[in-house]
């Protein structure tokens, strides 16, 4: 067939035709495409912030011991489960328990020599109050002594008392004299002990004298001591890292092993600089773990944002002030609260990634901070129970060598 016939001319034209719709078409769908995308941004798409740079965290305890010694027992191994409360590693105690011992007898010596150091000051006291009604009885028989003596004076010159009388007379109170100043004498020693014991003892019983609690916590140091020497956990959690093994010989605040509260997890999320203008605390997160995909939804909130970017805490941090500059994109850590529910029925380790979506449309508050975020594994009340023994202990061995059921009050 001819090409410049009619019916050539015709299929061209029919072919052209054909090819511009198919275009009209293809850009109205594009059009369509980036309307709908546009629409979908504004309205939904703009309100979230993903990152993938997000990894599961918790509390890692750090187990050391408090005292020194040789390991006897270790009762877990890595990825055990372990209660508040558990002994996890024994240390020899034997130096601990002759030390408690040596302690407690030092306390009860004390005791007993602060009770007689009461006992001995109710004794002065009684003494000295003695001392002073011999003290009167004797001024008041010298004072006889005198006035007879001073009677027979003018009698021996007449002659009415002989002088053999008037010598008694005056030898009697020379003696009465002499007594005055020996009992005199004596009050004033009794007077400097009594005073001295007072000092020792005034407004302080025989639990509260400074002797008494020097010794007391003496005892209260070696029996903490020696309940130290069982490690205990002081949180419920898994075991992570063992460190510790059987005969070894340990130092105070060696790394024995690790405890990791797994129900108390969070995520730390990583967001670019330019996501972080509408991130603030409280919003909503959506959270997938690669470990469950995206089937397992973790529903999450923001609890904080990070003080600074990675670099400025890592070990060695980039010199941006030096002239070989390159300017990198910083990212922020976002710390991301899990819900404890949806944590127990998909559990999570630590460092596992994530990924996150922050709805930035859902209420929040404040891009930082203004008050601490309670923790359940920033405390634990396990040691105060040693403490409680201890105290008991000492008062026991208080109450065995007071004995005579003194009270001791200051003397009088």
């Amino acid at each position: 067939m001819n090409e410049n016939s009619p019916i050539a001319a015709t299929s061209t034209n029919g072919n052209l035709v054909q090819r511009k719709k198919w275009m009209v078409r293809l850009t109205v769908l594009f059009i369509t495409m980036a309307i709908s995308y546009l629409v979908y941004w504004y309205i939904t798409s703009r309100h979230y912030e993903y990152s993938d740079d997000a990894y599961v965290a918790a509390n890692i305890i750090q187990i050391t011991p408090q005292v020194a010694g040789t390991v006897v027992s270790v009762a877990v191994n890595e990825t055990d489960f372990v209660r508040a409360g558990d002994v996890l590693v024994t240390l020899d105690n034997a130096n601990q328990a002759v030390v408690l011992q040596e302690a407690e007898a030092r306390l009860a010596q004390m005791v007993r020599e602060v009770r007689t150091l009461y006992t001995a000051t109710r004794g002065l006291s009684a003494a000295v109050s003695q001392h002073r009604a011999e003290l009167q009885q004797a001024q008041a028989d010298m004072l006889n002594a005198q006035a007879d003596f001073v009677r027979r004076q003018p009698l021996a010159l007449t002659g009415a008392v002989s002088g053999e009388e008037l010598q008694h007379a005056k030898t009697a109170l020379e003696i009465a004299h002499k007594h005055v100043l020996a009992l005199t004498e004596a009050m004033n020693s009794a007077g400097e002990q009594l005073q001295g014991n007072l000092a020792l003892t005034s407004n302080l019983t025989i639990r509260t004298h400074p002797k008494v609690l020097a010794a007391a916590t003496e005892v209260k140091l070696a029996y903490l001591n020696l309940k130290r020497s069982e490690i205990i956990s002081p949180i419920e959690g898994y075991v992570g890292k063992r460190n510790v093994q059987l005969g070894q010989r340990v130092a105070i605040g060696a790394p024995l092993l690790t405890i990791i509260p797994l129900k108390q997890v969070w995520v730390d999320a990583n967001y670019k600089e330019a996501q972080l203008r509408r991130i603030r605390i409280g919003q909503t997160v959506s959270m997938t773990a690669d470990i469950y995909g995206t089937k397992v939804d973790y529903h999450a909130r923001v609890i904080g944002i990070g003080s600074g970017t990675g670099s400025a805490f890592a070990l060695l941090p980039a010199q941006n002030a030096t002239g070989n500059w390159i300017k990198v994109v910083q990212r922020v850590p976002v710390r991301i609260a899990l819900d404890p529910a949806e944590v127990a029925a998909h559990p999570l380790r630590v460092g596992m990634s994530m990924e996150s979506t922050v709805d930035t449309s859902s209420k929040g508050t404040q891009v930082l901070a203004d008050a601490m975020t309670p923790s359940n594994a920033t405390e634990t009340k396990l040691y105060k129970t040693h403490e409680k023994a201890s105290d008991t202990l000492v008062q026991n061995i208080i109450t065995q060598n007071i004995g005579d059921k003194l009270t001791p009050k200051t003397a009088h």
